[in-house]
Order: C-alpha cells, then sequence, then structure tokens
C-alpha cells in the first residue's frame, strides 16, 4: 500500500478520508498540492504562510437555523432508538445554510485551530479535535465530549457536574478505548476530563476531553491504512455501539456527510497526527452550508440540543 512505502522510507505525506469510510486519500505534500488541497495539521503545511496582517476581520457566521420541526423528528427517531437499547449515544449533525458572504481561502488562512483543512472553492475544515497520534509506537486519542458557554459564571463547575455531558463524556472515553483495543494493547486512559477553552468572534465556550494511549506492534507501518480503517468512523462524531449507531445516523439526518466527520492528517517522517474534520464549511452549487451537531443520550433535551447545534456554527479567530 501506498502508505507501507511513505512510512518505510520516512516520507512525509497527507491523508485523508470521509465519513463512512469508503473514500481514502494519500498524497505525498506536493501530490496534496497538485489536488488543490491545502492543509495545517499543528504547523505541519504546504503552503507560504500568509501575514497575520492581510486577514483583515472575519465576520461572525449568519446561518439560517436548520429547522426546528425537521431536527425534532430525527431527535426523536434518536431517542425511539436510545429507549429501545440499540444505542446509548448518538451523534446527531445537520447543515444549516449560510446567509452572509463566505471566503474559504479567507477562514484557512485566518481561523485560529490546530487542524486545518482546505480544498480549494469545496470545503474548509478548522478543527480542534484530534483523532489520533502515533509517536514512538504509541498511539493516543483525545476525544471531546461536553461544551459550554464560558462566559456563563462558574461555567467550568457547572459543565464538570452535568449528570448528562459525564455521562456522554463517560461514553465517548469507552468507546475509543475499545476503538483503540482494536489495534493495540495495553489501552489506558491517561488524563480524564480535563477543561479547554476554545475562543472565537462570538464567544468562548468550555469543552472537555480525555487522553488516552495505547500500544502498538512494531510492525503497524506496514498496515497502517488497515489500522485506520478499523477504528472509522470516530467515536465522538458517531456513538456507541458504533455499528447500529451509525445506521441510526444515517436514517435520522437523510443526508451526506462526506468529509465532514471524516478524518485528515499527516506524518511528518516521524509520527502521525490527524483530526477529526469537525467545524466544517462546505459549498454547494453555490450555497454554503455550516455542519454542525452533537451528542444525544436518553438525557438529552431537544430545546437544548438544538441550541448547541447552533453555537457551533461559529469560526475560532483569536
Amino acid at each position: 500500500m501506498k502508505t507501507t512505502r511513505f512510512l518505510r522510507n520516512k516520507e512525509p505525506f497527507f491523508f485523508m478520508v470521509n465519513f463512512e469510510g469508503t473514500k481514502l486519500h494519500v498524497y505525498s505534500f506536493d501530490e496534496a498540492s497538485e489536488n488543490r488541497l491545502k492543509f495545517d495539521i499543528n504547523g505541519v503545511r504546504n503552503y507560504q504562510v500568509l501575514d497575520s496582517a492581510n486577514c483583515g476581520t472575519i465576520e461572525p457566521i449568519e446561518a439560517e437555523p436548520y429547522p426546528f420541526k425537521d431536527y425534532l423528528k430525527s431527535f426523536e427517531e434518536v431517542v425511539s432508538n436510545l429507549k429501545n437499547g440499540n444505542s446509548f449515544l448518538v451523534n446527531l449533525t445537520f447543515p444549516s445554510r449560510i446567509k452572509n458572504k463566505v471566503d474559504l481561502a479567507k477562514i484557512f488562512h485566518c481561523s485560529k485551530a490546530g487542524y486545518k483543512l482546505l480544498n480549494e472553492d469545496k470545503f474548509v475544515c478548522f478543527s480542534p479535535e484530534c483523532f489520533v497520534k502515533i509517536e514512538n509506537d504509541f498511539i493516543y486519542s483525545y476525544p471531546m465530549k461536553g461544551t459550554i458557554d464560558a462566559n456563563l459564571e462558574n461555567a467550568e463547575s457547572i459543565l464538570l457536574n452535568d449528570p448528562k455531558e459525564e455521562q456522554e463524556h463517560n461514553t465517548i472515553v469507552d468507546l475509543i478505548r475499545n476503538d483503540l483495543s482494536l489495534v493495540s494493547k495495553e489501552v489506558t486512559v491517561t488524563k480524564f476530563r480535563y477543561v479547554e477553552k476554545i475562543k472565537s468572534a462570538r464567544g468562548n465556550i468550555l469543552q472537555t476531553s480525555s487522553e488516552i494511549r495505547g500500544k502498538l506492534s512494531a510492525d503497524w507501518k506496514n498496515n497502517f491504512g488497515e489500522l485506520l480503517l478499523k477504528m472509522l468512523p470516530a467515536g465522538s462524531i458517531s456513538g456507541a455501539p458504533k455499528p447500529k449507531t451509525v445506521d441510526i445516523i444515517k436514517k435520522s439526518e437523510n443526508y451526506d456527510r462526506g468529509y465532514y466527520t471524516g478524518v485528515f492528517g499527516v506524518f511528518d517522517g516521524n509520527s502521525i497526527d490527524s483530526a477529526v474534520a469537525i467545524r466544517f464549511i462546505e459549498k454547494n452549487d453555490g450555497v454554503f452550508w455550516y455542519k454542525s451537531g452533537g451528542g444525544i443520550t436518553h438525557q438529552s433535551n431537544v430545546k437544548e440540543e438544538y441550541i448547541e447545534l447552533l453555537k457551533k456554527i461559529y469560526v475560532p479567530t483569536i
């Protein structure tokens, strides 16, 4: 496989795969550029960085909310499956139509995120969420679950003590532990539910993450593609148990996620770093859409979940 040659020769490469895991692309950095792809994976890039003074101001995204009545119908279908024991957690997402002018390239260059990807004139992603890192034969994952408005009084305490958010996070940690167990041994939760602040032009949010680590076999470079596909889709944007939950998602969402909530990343010659493709704007027939969502459990309140979907429509710029 192409990845095996790159890894053996310590040649840097870029990869991306869609949500369903049916379209896996692997490119050298030059090939990625030839395919009109630009990426920035924690500073590993295939393009010239613009002077920040050229960015100007990115206006807050103005979106036409996904219709609540349609969201309610899908939410009720998800809850019905939860009550019947078909899933413990379902990540429900939808596209919201953007009303104001959008420049995908400007958002790519000027947004602030650890993981950024631009497919010219098609989509831009500015994700804060790591999928997996591989370094010194260890594999790491950092699932994110649980958000709150950072400006609320006692926001961190409220977030950490919210039973619904705690259950959702625990479920995802268990799922990611199981995913890493498919490809590694000695799987351990090394950090649990730590809080991070995400800044944007619209306001700041707090979110909780955990760190999970596993030990890979010495020959993992011979089957990286298979290793990657075994863990897809990412647990944080699907749910648990994964196969049945993915079926529920397809029936409830009624749209093609495409590369949204897929995975992209790089091998820099020594280690692998990759992201879950959230915080995602896509252009379709001249119309721009912001795709967002959140995890649904049996404790979820439909209005709160709908508000969370809308609050995630932002571009981090600070």
